[in-house]
C-alpha cells in the first residue's frame, strides 16, 4: 500500500525572491543561486506522489530541488554537503506540505556510493595485507622448533603447533575473516541501496542509475517500486534514466519544459531520442 510522507514543496515566486534581494546588501558574491533558478522556469509549486521523478538534462535544477527538500526537511545525509551562502535563506522561504519525518529518511547522492565502495575497497586491502602476514607467520612457525618453557609462551606454543597441524590455507582460514564479496563498481552501487533503503521512510535519491548497466538499472527499479508499493517508502528520484522513468505509477516532472509540466515518460526527449536510435538500427536485430 502506498504512503505519503511529503505532499508538496512550495518555492518563493518570482516577486519574493526580488522582494528578498532588494535587501541585500552584501556585494562580494556572483550568483545568488538558487535565486532566480525556478521563476525563469514557471516553477512555483510541485505535489508529490509516492514515487516522483525530476526530470531534466544537466543544469535543469534536478539536484538542486532534491538538496532543497533535504534542507527543508532536515532529512540525513551521509556525506558532508556545502550550499551557497544564499541557500538556506532560499530554502526558508520555501514552504513543504510534509508530516513528521519518518526516522531513516535521508537524501542519497553519488557520493554516498562512491564513499562505499571506496570503504568496501580498503577493507578488503586491509583484509589483503593481513593475509600476506599470516603466509609468512605459517612458514616461520611450520619450520621452527619451538620448546614450552613457560606458561606465558603457551599462546606463542599452540601457534606454532597448529601451523605444523593443518595446511597452510587451514591455518590463515581460521585467523582470517573472508574478503567482502568483491564486486563491480556497479553491483557495488545496487547493493549500496539495498543495504541503505529501509521501510517506512522518505528517500531523496539523486541519479542512483550512475555506474550502473542497463541489467542493474531494471533491477533497481523492481527494487525502488517494491519499495514503494508494499514497504511503506516514498521517493523523490532525480534522474534521466528512461529505465527509472518507466517505474510504474511516478509522477514525473519535466524540468526541461518551459514552464515546467507532469510529462507521461514517453513523452521525454531522452526517451524519444533512445527510441529513434533503435529505429534506425532495426534492420540489424533480425
Amino acid at each position: 500500500m502506498y504512503k505519503r510522507y511529503l505532499r508538496s514543496l512550495t518555492l518563493p515566486s518570482g516577486p519574493e525572491e526580488i522582494g528578498f534581494l532588494s535587501l541585500e546588501r552584501r556585494t562580494c558574491f556572483t550568483t545568488f543561486y538558487p535565486f532566480g533558478l525556478f521563476p525563469d522556469k514557471g516553477l512555483a509549486h510541485l505535489d508529490f506522489g509516492p514515487i516522483t521523478i525530476l526530470y531534466g538534462g544537466n543544469g535543469s535544477g534536478k539536484s538542486t530541488l532534491l538538496n532543497i527538500l533535504a534542507e527543508k526537511l532536515r532529512a540525513a545525509r551521509q556525506t558532508a554537503w556545502n550550499g551557497s551562502a544564499f541557500f538556506q535563506p532560499y530554502v526558508d522561504m520555501c514552504e513543504a506540505d510534509c508530516a513528521r519525518l519518518p526516522r531513516g529518511s535521508r537524501i542519497v547522492g553519488s557520493d554516498d556510493v562512491f564513499d562505499y565502495m571506496l570503504s568496501v575497497r580498503t577493507l578488503n586491502e586491509g583484509i589483503d595485507a593481513r593475509r600476506e602476514q599470516l603466509f609468512e607467520d605459517y612458514t616461520t612457525r611450520k619450520y621452527a622448533h619451538r620448546q614450552l618453557s613457560g606458561l606465558d609462551e603457551y599462546d606463542d606454543w599452540k601457534e606454532s603447533m597448529d601451523a605444523r597441524r593443518v595446511s597452510q590455507s587451514q591455518y590463515v582460514r581460521d585467523r582470517l575473516m573472508q574478503n567482502v564479496a568483491l564486486r563491480s563498481n556497479g553491483e557495488s552501487a545496487i547493493r549500496f541501496f539495498m543495504e541503505r533503503i529501509g521501510e517506512n521512510a522518505l528517500y531523496l535519491l539523486d541519479e542512483p542509475e550512475n555506474s550502473l548497466s542497463v541489467a542493474l538499472q531494471l533491477e533497481l527499479s523492481r527494487f525502488l517500486s517494491d519499495s514503494a508499493r508494499h514497504f511503506g517508502c516514498q521517493l523523490v528520484i532525480a534522474t534521466h534514466s528512461p529505465v527509472l522513468l518507466a517505474m510504474q505509477d511516478a509522477l514525473i516532472y519535466d524540468l526541461d519544459a518551459h514552464p515546467v509540466a507532469t510529462r507521461d515518460w514517453t513523452q521525454l526527449e531522452n526517451v524519444r531520442l533512445l527510441r529513434g536510435f533503435f529505429e534506425e538500427h532495426r534492420a540489424e536485430f533480425a
